[in-house]
């Protein structure tokens, strides 16, 4: 909705209100405990507005949904015995469904099955487009943080596997605010299990933030860990790479093989490398995201140990951080292979350019020494034009001479060859001369 320009003020940027409201754009849910949440996290690739549309309508009094309401890529909507909030993000989707718990599923007894409890219908969740990358069961109490069975009765809830919990934030009197408890296993219905104990006077805003936080949590831990499986399976290739990268610049070393041959090989290289990069260089750049967000949203839960148990946050760090050190591992090594080739590319085409410099060095050393022979040539050719034209005008004197003579009158024709042959030979050479100049003047 625009906002009309305030008075007091210059007019609104484009974008002002988009970027101002964007911090309201997914507001977290406000629910009474105690409460069960059903969560389901789809990667959406593939998978378009209009589908996740059309499977929304399917709700029962939402068939008139409109496509311009998922624009937002944010929207909760209330059913009848439920708030369903649809979330679409990147490279996944999130459904969050919020009920209340079930009668018969109080403090300390056994978690019944999914299909008991899901308010959307199991056949809807099951059918929600898009692959499951995670799907947790929050049930939220307001009660059992005074209980020292707790951790025993929690298990009735999770089922088997080893425990892991904390208490989580602080309130004015510097106590916790809630108790988190679960086994972070999958369960046979595909779902982990989660447990909070809250305070009886927790309010609704900070049950939402408190499920939001762990709901993100485990969300973004199995995202950044979508680089894991591509950068073990890139160590393999990166190391052929590597070999193949040191056998030719050992070849450069030894120069065993000519520069184009090993120009060629090196174009080869390079090109992989950066088809490599292109191809895993977002998903290294994702998993780097999404891990700060966990290590963020582990800061906020601001945890403390629970009797004695491992927390979240050790848990999940004691295998998240060795992953995500292998995935960044493996983009620094990527990074560091580009650079490598580039460099060695540069290398051997400096050596080319030095190779052609050489090359035209002795070239333009031919030409030099061709053109100071043709000097030469040309010098003698002068010297032997001057001497013909000189002989051709000196035989016409000559004839001159003899005609005169023969025409009576007292003139002897060596003689007056003889004295003109210097002067036909000055300017003969003198005529050369400017022919030099004109040329150099051109």
């Amino acid at each position: 909705m625009n906002q009309p320009n305030s008075v007091y003020l210059p007019a609104n940027d484009d974008q002002r209100l988009v970027l101002h409201n964007e911090i309201h754009t997914r507001p977290s849910a406000t629910f009474k405990l105690p409460a069960l949440i059903v969560y389901v996290a789809v990667l959406n690739s593939g998978v378009s507005l209009a589908d996740e549309l059309a499977h929304l309508q399917k709700l029962s009094g939402h068939q008139n949904l409109e496509l311009d309401q998922l624009k937002g890529n944010f929207l909760q909507l209330q059913c009848s015995n439920c708030k369903l909030i649809w979330e679409r993000h990147t490279e996944f989707t999130r459904y969050t469904i919020v009920q209340a718990l079930p009668e018969h599923a109080k403090w300390g007894s056994k978690l019944p099955e999914l299909a008991a409890h899901v308010a959307t219908g199991i056949d809807w969740l099951r059918a929600i487009p898009g692959k499951t990358i995670t799907a947790i069961q929050l049930a939220m109490l307001n009660e059992g943080m005074d209980d020292p069975d707790a951790i025993y009765k929690s298990k009735q809830w999770l089922g088997e596997g080893t425990v892991i919990g904390s208490k989580m934030g602080r309130t004015a009197g510097d106590q916790s605010h809630s108790h988190l408890i679960t086994n972070l296993r999958i369960g046979d219905d595909g779902f982990i299990r989660m447990l909070i104990l809250a305070s009886p006077e927790t309010s609704e805003n900070r049950a939402g933030r408190i499920a939001q936080r762990l709901l993100e949590l485990e969300t973004y831990r199995i995202m950044s860990l979508l680089s894991l499986p591509v950068a073990k399976k890139l160590s393999g290739k990166l190391s052929e790479t590597e070999k193949a990268l040191v056998n030719i610049t050992a070849k450069l070393e030894a120069n065993t093989d000519s520069d184009e041959v090993l120009l060629s090989s090196l174009a080869s290289l390079a090109a992989q490398v950066e088809s490599t990069t292109a191809e895993n260089s977002y998903r290294f750049s994702a998993a780097r995201a999404y891990d700060a967000i966990v290590r963020e949203r582990i800061s906020e839960m601001r945890e403390r140990p629970l009797s004695g148990i491992q927390t979240l946050g050790e848990f999940m760090q004691r295998r998240l951080a060795p992953a995500m050190a292998t995935v960044n591992a493996t983009s620094i090594r990527l990074s560091a292979l580009a650079e490598r080739v580039a460099r060695a590319s540069a290398l051997l085409r400096t050596r080319v350019e030095i190779a052609a410099e050489a090359q035209n060095q002795q070239l333009l050393e031919k030409l030099t020494r061709g053109q100071a022979l043709q000097l030469r040539l040309q010098t003698t050719v002068e010297g032997l034009s001057i001497a013909a034209i000189t002989y051709y005008v000196v035989s016409l004197v000559l004839y001159l001479g003899k005609a005169m003579k023969a025409s009576g009158i007292n003139v002897n024709p060596e003689i007056l060859a003889g004295f003109s042959t210097p002067i036909v030979l000055f300017f003969s050479w003198r005529m050369i001369q400017k022919i030099h100049q004109g040329l150099k003047d051109l």
